[in-house]
């Protein structure tokens, strides 16, 4: 049996660059059907779409992002921008964040500031790749910067941050909403002498925890409520706020950290001082990061919904619109919800939680 060959019509010199409209020549199909066989999100029969990739490999056409981009004045790429990968809760933000741009048939790029260097410092090089759309994680921009992206079109939207007045997109989880159920939850438990740990100062997310717990304690008529600054959102500032807490008389009966890695620091913390975790104090976290549900850990926390905010955070964004269409800046908030497990027990009725249970 003859072997089935493409048309000569089809067939380009060695060396020409392969075109779409030389594969839709062989297929007798229209160009438009070839680019539609090489985008996630446009609709195309399975056959159709088969038989576009099996002519295009025996050709050796690639399709050329670039010179699309040219055209549509459109990358398809999302930038996202993490400062902080150290604490946990940010590469499984990342993960959500990228599975969420692909599903639209996007592509990220990740920029990652140096230690100490502004966000700003890196936009002119960021915006130079003419990117759709931007995400920032545990960082912000300047308003300077912000109208330079509106008069780019280009979106931009804070995750799990906010900056009030700032003319950008946010999506957070409601801290102060998250905080006052770990307040709810320490009254109800019997806990007396409760003590807020912050992470970074001027973080939003810091504030409202902070504002959240300690206004709720009021509310339920316990007054007292020790801080303590841990300076940033890491291991080594919940360790060492944990052991300036605990070296001092009459220590808290109860610690909420502003985050779970924080939190982690101030378990083992209170164990090399010899405290029992929660026999002698109870410890709560904020993220509910894959480490806190480790049996070493066990930590009581906040699940912050990261998936619904990964899904908010680039719904907001409006890819499918062409740009000068954007919608103006919106703020959401989603709810997250308590876990709890066996860092934090019942001084009522002093019996040690068992598995992880949703509040």
């Amino acid at each position: 049996m003859a072997r089935r060959s493409i048309t000569k019509a089809a067939v380009t010199k060695a060396g020409t660059h392969v075109t779409a409209e030389d594969v839709a020549r062989t297929l007798g199909v229209s160009q438009s059907t070839i680019s539609r066989a090489f985008s996630m999100t446009a609709s195309i029969s399975d056959e159709m779409k088969l038989k576009v990739i099996k002519a295009a490999n025996k050709l050796g056409y690639q399709p050329n992002v670039i010179a699309r981009s040219l055209i549509t004045r459109r990358t398809n790429m999302v930038a996202i921008v993490m400062a902080n990968l150290v604490d946990p809760f940010y590469p499984v933000v990342l993960d959500e964040l990228v599975q969420q741009v692909q599903s639209r048939g996007f592509q990220t790029l990740l920029f990652v500031p140096s230690p100490g260097q502004d966000v700003d410092d890196i936009m002119p090089n960021l915006l130079q790749y003419q990117v759709d759309a931007i995400v920032l994680t545990s960082a912000t921009i300047s308003s300077a910067m912000a109208r330079i992206c509106a008069a780019r079109d280009t979106p931009v939207v804070s995750f799990n941050r906010y900056v009030p007045g700032l003319q950008i997109h946010a999506v957070s989880s409601d801290n102060i909403a998250g905080a006052r159920q770990v307040a709810d939850f320490l009254v109800a438990t019997g806990h007396e002498r409760p003590a807020f740990i912050s992470g970074e100062r001027d973080a939003t997310t810091n504030r409202d925890r902070r504002n959240g717990f300690v206004s709720r304690l009021k509310q339920l008529k316990m007054n007292s409520c020790i801080q303590e600054e841990g300076g940033d959102f890491s291991y080594e500032a919940g360790y060492a706020a944990t052991k300036r807490l605990l070296r001092r008389a009459g220590h808290p009966d109860a610690l909420f950290f502003a985050c779970d890695v924080m939190a982690i620091g101030g378990i083992d913390a209170a164990r090399e001082l010899g405290i029992s975790v929660p026999e002698d104090i109870s410890i709560v976290g904020y993220d509910d990061v894959p480490m806190a549900a480790l049996p070493s850990y066990s930590l009581t926390t906040i699940r912050q919904p990261i998936r619904e905010m990964a899904k908010a955070a680039v719904d907001v964004l409006d890819l499918a619109e062409p740009r000068g269409m954007k919608s103006g800046p919106t703020t959401r908030m989603i709810p997250g919800s308590l876990i709890t497990r066996s860092s934090t027990m019942n001084r009522r009725a002093p019996v040690r939680v068992g598995k992880a249970s949703r509040r």
